[in-house]
């Protein structure tokens, strides 16, 4: 093994606001010497990064859930690593690891700052290493707790969920049909919405890419009764038209807006929002953080879920930290296809 003193963390800093979609100017890339973790402390070597479309607003000036990234500071991201220097008993050298790494290779933990980074030790027995920044990670937090507290489903009734192919997305419908409700997909392609059916046992899928009224029809033809919870993951046009259908006392999550990420422009709020108020319909964000001290009773759920079958995950990976810049931009253009993972380390 490379002696610490010898070793080199490559870094991906943000040097610039990006003004609509980010581009490789908007980043920095540095390197800085590795060195042994102060008592209490731990070091972990970076394996693999999770690219979600929130780290797009991480990226914006102005109050938001969390604080901005600042002007060249390591991009903030959440990942799973191994510890390969410990002065802490509570992490062993070898042990794989899930916590707020941040785009580069390693990462160096002070012992006050354990708790704020999120480090703890993962169990691979539950599930692969890309498996806990799906499923068992960020974004399978989020679908749960979106889907079950925010949600409230019941049996039989009908669930509709955006970027269904996604990693939020997958975790949701898979979910909720666990728990007994009709599921209908929304999703770009017809790949995407072929297997969210087949794979994954949605009981249908729109193509909002299929033409201009495509989400319309589909929602006509696939959920006929009406929607009951909506999870939205796009905002924009698609949320507008889900709203028309809407049932009494229906409930709307909102996880994300990722067709409105990158405008120049103010981001476009919904136009049919009086929907709620004929429906005494509830529309309410999720902002998985505030779940933490509960994400191991929905890890343990989920992973019995992984390993009886009834569900399953899909990871998009993307090869080397350099490729970072365009490896976000997937989240963007719809390119991805599952969730989107970049693999900084072979384990």
């Amino acid at each position: 093994m490379t002696p610490l003193a010898n070793l080199q963390n490559h870094q991906i800093r943000l040097a610039e606001r990006p003004v609509g979609v980010p581009t490789r100017a908007n980043w920095q890339f540095t390197a800085e010497a590795v060195a042994e973790p102060a008592e209490g402390g731990v070091l972990v070597k970076t394996l693999a990064l999770s690219l979600d479309p929130a780290m797009r607003g991480w990226m914006n000036e102005g109050k938001s859930y969390i604080a901005p990234v600042g002007i060249g500071e390591v991009m903030r991201a959440g990942g799973v690593g191994v510890v390969v220097a410990s002065q802490n008993p509570k992490f062993a050298v070898g042990d794989t690891v899930s916590a707020g790494l941040g785009v580069q290779e390693y990462l160096s933990i002070a012992a006050g700052d354990i708790a704020r980074s999120g480090l703890v030790k993962i169990d691979l027995r539950l599930g692969s290493l890309t498996q806990w920044l799906n499923v068992l990670g960020m974004p399978g937090m989020t679908g749960y707790f979106g889907l079950m507290d925010v949600g409230q489903p019941k049996a039989g009734e009908t669930v509709v969920v955006s970027g269904a192919a996604g990693a939020v997305g997958q975790t949701v419908g898979q979910l909720a049909k666990i728990k007994g409700c009709r599921v209908v997909g929304i999703a770009g392609g017809q790949a995407k919405c072929d297997w969210v059916v087949k794979e994954l046992g949605f009981d249908a899928c729109i193509d909002y890419k299929a033409g201009p009224s495509a989400v319309k029809d589909g929602l006509k033809a696939h959920a006929p009764n009406g929607v009951d919870i909506y999870f939205d993951n796009v905002g924009g046009e698609i949320l507008d038209t889900v709203l028309t259908r809407i049932n009494r006392k229906a409930r709307i999550i909102i996880c994300g807006a990722i067709s409105q990420y990158n405008n120049t422009t103010a981001v476009q709020g919904p136009k049919n929002y009086l929907s709620l108020l004929v429906n005494r319909a509830r529309m309410e964000g999720i902002v998985v953080f505030d779940y933490a001290d509960r994400y191991p009773v929905a890890v343990a759920e989920m992973a019995a879920y992984l390993k009886d079958g009834r569900m399953k995950s899909k990871e998009d990976i993307v090869q080397g930290l350099e490729h970072f810049p365009e490896a976000l931009l997937k989240l963007f253009s719809g390119e991805n296809f599952g969730k989107l993972v970049l693999q900084v380390a072979k384990g």
